[in-house]
């Protein structure tokens, strides 16, 4: 089931959208302003941000610019009553895939959020890369990553199993010759040419944060 983080200060608006969408199969998270927004953001994984933008504390423009700042880039649709040229440019500026006018058609809105979550289904993302299930091939900020094959194996399932951590065991099936030492040294070079965190999970495995 797909997981949405829905920003809207308005919670008659909120609460119809949320029965909505899960009537129609999405699990639906509310952040009645940009700060529990950004707080939501970072303890749980979404396939999609739904955001209005004058909301409290932190508005949706800026919530978005800080999350691209921060490598996540996780689809969004923008959902506002603003509805001048200037407002709308700025949404996409800031990093929206899509943006909403209010009122709108839940029908609508349903569309447009089943057109940006397929789309995941053929990829998995995480922070600026990209996983291409289809083919393995995996992107950076939209440019073609090229590790050893072993490397990209290890990598590729990371980011399969995030934010879970992926077994010892299932790890070493990827190495050619299996060891600790093997895996140790595959987890350091990735680590460090692609200057990302996988954490060591005692007794199970890594996971990648």
């Amino acid at each position: 089931m797909n997981r949405l983080l829905l920003l809207e200060d308005d919670p008659n608006l909120a609460k119809t959208l949320i029965k909505y969408l899960k009537f129609n199969n999405y699990e639906v998270d509310w952040a009645k302003d940009g700060e529990e927004a950004v707080e939501l953001s970072y303890v749980n994984n979404y396939h999609l941000y739904l955001f209005d933008i004058n909301v409290p504390l932190l508005n949706g423009i800026d919530l978005l610019k800080s999350l691209r700042d921060a490598e996540d880039f996780t689809p969004t649709i923008i959902i506002s009553a603003l509805v001048d040229i200037e407002s709308v440019t700025k949404g996409f500026m800031a990093g929206a895939d899509d943006y909403l006018k209010k009122p709108f058609d839940p029908e609508e809105l349903l569309l447009r959020i089943k057109v940006k979550t397929a789309s995941l289904q053929e990829s998995i993302t995480f922070k600026a890369y990209e996983l291409h299930l289809q083919s393995g091939e995996i992107f950076h900020k939209g440019e073609p990553l090229f590790l050893g094959s072993v490397q990209k194996s290890i990598f590729s399932v990371l980011i399969k199993n995030q934010p879970n951590p992926v077994t010892y065991d299932e790890l070493m099936n990827l190495l050619d010759r299996p060891s600790e030492n093997a895996l140790r040294v595959n987890i350091s070079k990735l680590k460090k040419a692609l200057n990302i965190e996988i954490k060591s999970i005692r007794g199970v495995g890594y996971k990648i944060i």
